[in-house]
């Protein structure tokens, strides 16, 4: 009975005490990952590469919209069978991140999970979760999770003005269910507006792709109205030579790598204006 008893108290004390949505094949695709990486001693590798390797595992994954957005209190979601461009991300980096510190399981993964996507690392209900890239690679970097590395690639200074949310909140499931919250979005935008960023202009990015390393997380900044993000991939250096991105892309799409180098895709979307570089550290 003792033994029951200590074996009870390490599992609620090493396990995440917020509410968790995910399902039998999520944990299934999360231990698949973990294996592959001690198959091929992925941990030996470097960290960039490391998110290349998990972000190739998802290709073929389909794209899937709001997957973060389920009704009643914020919870961690876990959704590693359908992804948007974000949790994407996210899962790679969270997924290397464990890999190279050889802490691979399922509770790992999710204290990694919540530690990225919310700020601070902690999940405080709705207004907590990072929902503006930028601020999130504000969090991130004061959580030593990334660098922003644009400024020294040549990037110049740019302010986003974002205030999507709030003047939308009936297109976001929580704010239009908790007029409430909306307050706390706005002051978070508030903050977001005041800060000074850097980025590559798109016309430029070319200048900077031999500079880049597989692995670098890639935001690219839009001139679509109260936003300040609107799409985020990882770069990789295919047998071309060239960056490409990884991603995924928008839904009817899977995840996939871009046919077309960073510079000619940047330049082929419309809304993209440039771009900002993240290294994982």
């Amino acid at each position: 009975m003792k033994l029951v008893l200590v074996l009870f108290t390490v599992l609620f004390l090493y396990s995440p005490i917020y509410s968790q949505v995910y399902t039998e094949k999520d944990s299934e695709i999360c231990a698949s990952i973990f294996q592959y990486a001690h198959k091929n001693n992925l941990k030996n590798e470097s960290l960039g590469n490391i998110i290349v390797s998990v972000g190739k595992s998802f290709i073929g994954t389909e794209y899937q919209a709001t997957t973060l957005e389920r009704e009643g209190e914020e919870a961690l979601v876990v959704d590693l069978k359908g992804l948007d461009c974000t949790t994407f991300l996210e899962n790679s980096i969270v997924f290397a991140r464990l890999i190279k510190r050889d802490s691979t399981s399922f509770n790992n993964y999710l204290s990694e999970l919540a530690f990225i996507r919310y700020r601070g690392g902690k999940l405080q209900g709705y207004p907590s979760r990072l929902h503006y890239f930028s601020d999130w690679i504000y969090d991130n970097i004061r959580k030593k999770v990334v660098l922003d590395i644009t400024k020294n690639l040549g990037g110049i200074p740019i302010k986003f003005s974002v205030s999507f949310m709030s003047e939308h909140p009936s297109l976001y499931r929580h704010l239009n269910e908790n007029p409430a919250f909306v307050p706390y979005i706005k002051s978070q935008e508030d903050s977001i507006s005041l800060r000074t960023y850097y980025y590559i202009p798109k016309a430029n990015v070319t200048l900077v792709e031999s500079k880049l390393l597989d692995g670098d997380i890639i935001a690219f900044t839009t001139s679509v109205n109260g936003l300040d993000i609107g799409h985020v991939g990882i770069a990789v250096r295919e047998k071309d030579g060239r960056i490409h991105i990884l991603h995924a892309p928008q839904p009817g799409t899977k995840v996939h790598i871009t046919k077309e180098p960073l510079s000619e895709y940047i330049m082929n979307v419309k809304k993209h204006t440039g771009i900002i570089v993240l290294r994982a550290v």
